[in-house]
This record gives C-alpha cells, sequence and structure tokens, in this order.
C-alpha cells in the first residue's frame, strides 16, 4: 500500500521538465525552463508569457569576449586615462553642467555629492548620454547567465531582477539597448542596482535613466550615498615616495585601511595637509614609465562601488576636477 501511494504520489507530482522552450536560440534548454518555471512561480510573470519572451532570444556570443578582457584590467593608467581626459569630454561636461545647473545644485545641496562627481560619471559612462550602449539587454543577459559559467550566478540574478524591473516599470523586455553586461540608461545602471538605489527625483512616478535628467542626477547622487558618501569629504590626494622607502611593505588597495601616520613612516609624503589619524587607501597607477602614488579617502572607494577598479574611480575623479576647475572659470 505504502508503495502504491509513492507511485501515486509520483505520478500526480506536477513534472519539473514538463515546460519547455520551443523556439529562439534556447530552445529545449532545461536550465532555461527551469529558471522560468521559479521566476513565474514567485513573480506575477506568466509562465507562457515568459515561454513566448524567452523563445525569442538570440544568443549574443560576441559577449564573452568583452566580459574576458575589459579595458580595467587589460591596461594600464596611462592608457585607460588617455580614453577618458580628454578636451571634448571636459568641455561636454562643463556644458551638461551649465545647462543644468539649478538641478544638479540642489541634488548636490540635498545629498552631498558634489555637481562635478555626478557630472563625470555620466561622462564617463555615456558620453552625457551619447553612447549608451546597442546590446539588447534582455538577450544579453540571458547569454550571460545560462552560457558564461564564470559569473552564471551573477548574471541569473541580474536576469531576474531584470524582469521585475521590466514589469514594475512597464518596459517592453526586449527592446531595451545597453552596454554589453546589462548595464542601462544614461547612468549606466545594472537592474539590480535600477531597482534598489535609483529614485524618482522629478516626482512624476516613474523612475526615468533614460531621458529624466532629475531620475538620473539625482540616481547617481542616490548611489553614492547609500554606498556611504561623506559630505564634504576628500576623494584623493597625489603622494610622493621619498628616495629612502619601504612602501613596497604596504598593500595597494582601494579600501582605507591605514592611517595616515603609517604611510608617513614607510616614506611617503604629501603636499596636502592630512590629519595622521585619517583612514587612506594606498593607490598605485602606472604612468608609461613610472608608477605614481594616491591617498584614496572614503570617497573614492565609494566610487569604486559604481565600478571595482581604482582606474575607473581614478577616471571619474580627475575628469570631475577638470570639469569642476573650467566651469568655474567659465560663469
Amino acid at each position: 500500500m505504502k508503495k502504491f501511494l509513492v507511485i501515486l504520489g509520483f505520478v500526480l507530482a506536477p513534472a519539473a521538465s514538463a515546460l519547455e522552450i520551443t523556439a529562439g536560440d534556447y530552445q529545449g534548454r532545461a536550465d532555461v525552463a527551469a529558471f522560468v518555471q521559479r521566476v513565474a512561480a514567485e513573480s506575477s510573470y506568466e509562465e507562457q508569457e515568459l515561454v513566448d519572451l524567452f523563445g525569442q532570444v538570440e544568443k549574443q556570443a560576441h559577449l564573452f569576449e568583452k566580459l574576458d578582457k575589459p579595458a580595467e584590467k587589460e591596461l594600464e593608467w596611462y592608457q585607460y586615462r588617455r580614453i577618458f581626459i580628454k578636451g571634448k569630454r571636459i568641455n561636454r561636461g562643463v556644458e551638461f553642467w551649465q545647462k543644468h545647473h539649478q538641478l544638479l545644485a540642489e541634488v548636490s545641496e540635498k545629498t552631498g555629492v558634489p555637481a562635478e562627481i555626478i557630472v563625470a560619471i555620466i561622462g564617463v559612462e555615456t558620453f552625457y548620454g551619447i553612447y549608451r550602449g546597442k546590446d539588447p539587454v534582455f538577450d544579453s543577459l540571458v547569454t550571460l547567465a545560462f552560457d558564461y559559467p564564470r559569473r552564471a550566478k551573477f548574471f541569473t540574478t541580474e536576469l531576474e531582477q531584470f524582469l521585475l524591473l521590466a514589469r514594475e516599470q512597464g518596459f517592453e523586455a526586449r527592446a531595451l539597448r545597453g552596454s554589453y553586461a546589462g548595464a542601462m540608461g544614461m547612468p549606466q545602471f545594472i537592474s539590480s542596482s535600477y531597482r534598489s538605489y535609483a529614485v524618482d527625483f522629478d516626482g512624476d512616478g516613474q523612475i526615468n535613466l533614460f531621458d529624466s535628467i532629475a531620475d538620473i542626477a539625482g540616481s547617481v547622487a542616490n548611489y553614492f550615498v547609500r554606498h556611504g558618501w561623506q559630505r564634504g569629504g576628500r576623494v584623493a590626494r597625489p603622494l610622493v615616495a621619498i628616495e629612502d622607502n619601504s612602501i613596497d611593505q604596504l598593500e595597494e588597495g582601494v579600501k582605507p585601511i591605514y592611517k595616515w601616520q603609517d604611510l608617513k613612516q614607510r616614506g611617503l609624503v604629501s603636499d596636502f595637509d592630512i590629519d595622521d589619524q585619517t583612514l587612506v587607501a594606498l593607490i598605485k597607477l602606472q604612468q608609461s614609465s613610472h608608477p605614481e602614488h594616491w591617498a584614496g579617502f572614503n570617497n573614492f572607494y565609494v566610487i569604486t562601488r559604481y565600478n571595482h577598479s581604482e582606474l575607473y574611480a581614478m577616471a571619474v575623479y580627475q575628469l570631475a576636477m577638470l570639469i569642476r576647475h573650467k566651469y568655474k572659470n567659465t560663469t
């Protein structure tokens, strides 16, 4: 009798493999079908709705090389800097600030994030909205979630977050275009960041990181605030290593783990006044003929939460300072 009940229960239980993607480049994939079933069970999506959506996916195989060779890992600082620190990007940043100065002043006042930092982020990410990416976000995330094992967990989460975001914001999932890693809009937020940190700064009832400069600026600032931005805090300061130093015994990185007095004792000096007890990170950047050293403060570390690279954060910081200097001299 017990054996009969077990068999009957097996027959009556829903078969996890019953669902199948019957079209597109991911047809017949059991792992994709299982994902669809789970999302349908845990969200407001209907199972057939997701089956139809996934049945249209075209695999984006060209993305794998881009993910394997990001500029932040392939280039030295002097090469990376040339990409972003250019007169045209500085001038466009000044123009962007001048056009939206009242809004940026309001965002800065409310959040403590300087206007030049917000402008520089947008300038580095999309050249002030000109280059937002051309890859289909949904198809890209499906491809990376199911065919890029090295970061499958991350992209599977982002794919689910994207589907939830599309439902919440009323986006047509397959219509959105973005970066090769699924980042979207003028500030290039990934789906989880969009849902967690983007804000409706203009109060129109929708969070629009594609066209609303108020939402874009407010969301960039909110991202920094939520990651610990300190109002009025420093970002980074250049250092000089004396001839007889022992800085090779120090750990380089972006997180402030040393007191400034520790770096001084190893042979680093600064033209800027830094309190001995201030926590700093030791940042090393490679110029074409020599390394240069910087003290990174808490706000530098916060910028690396946007992109986990000291090259990226330094490009944002230096671009911001150049934009600020020119803006102040032209207004």
